[in-house]
């Protein structure tokens, strides 16, 4: 059961969300960049301080061993990864380090991170810290900046994943409670996860673990045009990636795509999607759209059946092939 008065404070005004779901990893050392751009997907050298992107690690086949977001800080970077493959991600990275000046570290206990987001995102982060509410309004995604938030240090980072954009503080964990408590001095709500995942949703972003696994290839997933350089040199996996766009057109045996459904219960992650009793996918997260008054889903389906308006059968009931987003919103 969803929270209301949460799902609409994140719509029209602000609210917080815990970021439990990622861990944290600090690299630092003069070569921090150049190791990073031969493993991930992204083109990381490109990034100046205060920037930041979006990109997976692959495995030599192509599939993914975790999604990832990268924030070049000026001295070091930060990567924030899925909660249950940090560790794997972090003892892959360790087998790579050879002559580089390169240095890993485990933040993941040692900072928190809340997500504050909605059209009012910008005015609270800088009520609780020393960043102007105009600088802020105007950081790209993945931008960030270094403050300080009642007299501690804090990095902030603009953030659209949870879809609702806002932002990322993250403090030292000793420091998280006075987070908390300074949001609720400003009023603002925490949303419960049901309540997070419906904005994640309805804003169509895949999340690893549910939507995204060790046997997703990217473009499957859809997320290439944000998580793949496709101008950068050679990184792990790049050779499955760009024979399946060369040779095969971009084309991949199935697709993660949108389902606005027709009926009124919401199917759950797992159920099958059919066309004239063929199955021919399944959905991988759900949720009631309160923007939408419908169930929506998001669902991978085989590649004969991914475009807009197509009509299949989920858990008995009729649901349309939609774009994602479901629901968009803009940075800005």
């Amino acid at each position: 059961m969803i929270s209301a008065r949460g799902y609409q404070s994140a719509r029209q005004q602000s609210a917080a969300i815990e970021r439990l779901e990622r861990g944290r990893i600090v690299v630092s050392g003069a070569d921090r960049a150049s190791y990073l751009q031969g493993l991930l997907t992204n083109d990381i050298v490109a990034l100046k301080a205060g920037e930041g992107c979006y990109a997976a690690y692959l495995t030599p086949q192509g599939r993914m061993i975790a999604d990832l977001f990268v924030y070049e800080l000026g001295d070091v970077m930060l990567l924030t990864v899925p909660r249950e493959q940090h560790g794997a991600v972090l003892a892959r990275l360790e087998q790579f380090i050879f002559s580089e000046d390169v240095q890993l570290g485990d933040a993941s206990e040692t900072f928190s991170t809340i997500a504050i987001v909605g059209p009012e995102a910008a005015r609270v982060v800088s009520a609780l810290t020393t960043m102007a509410e105009a600088e802020l309004a105007a950081m790209a995604e993945h931008g960030n900046r270094r403050g300080t938030l009642d007299g501690r240090p804090t990095i902030v980072v603009r953030v659209t994943d949870a879809g609702e954009p806002g932002y990322d503080v993250h403090v030292e964990t000793a420091n998280a409670a006075a987070v908390r408590l300074a949001l609720e001095q400003e009023r603002v709500p925490f949303l419960d996860p049901d309540t997070a995942d419906v904005l994640r949703v309805e804003g169509g972003v895949p999340r690893f673990g549910s939507d995204m696994d060790e046997e997703t290839i990217p473009l499957e997933a859809g997320i290439e045009s944000r998580a793949i350089s496709f101008s950068k040199g050679c990184y792990v996996g790049q050779e499955v990636i760009i024979r399946v766009l060369h040779r095969g057109h971009g084309r991949v045996a199935r697709k993660l795509v949108g389902l606005a459904v027709e009926g009124d219960a919401v199917p759950a992650p797992g159920t099958r999607a059919t066309v004239d009793g063929r199955d021919i996918g399944q959905v991988t997260s759900s949720a009631m759209s309160p923007m939408l008054k419908r169930p929506i889903a998001l669902a991978y389906l085989h590649r004969d059946f991914l475009a807009p308006g197509t009509t299949v059968v989920v858990d008995g009931q009729p649901a349309v092939v939609s774009a994602l987003p479901f629901v968009s919103r803009t940075t800005s």
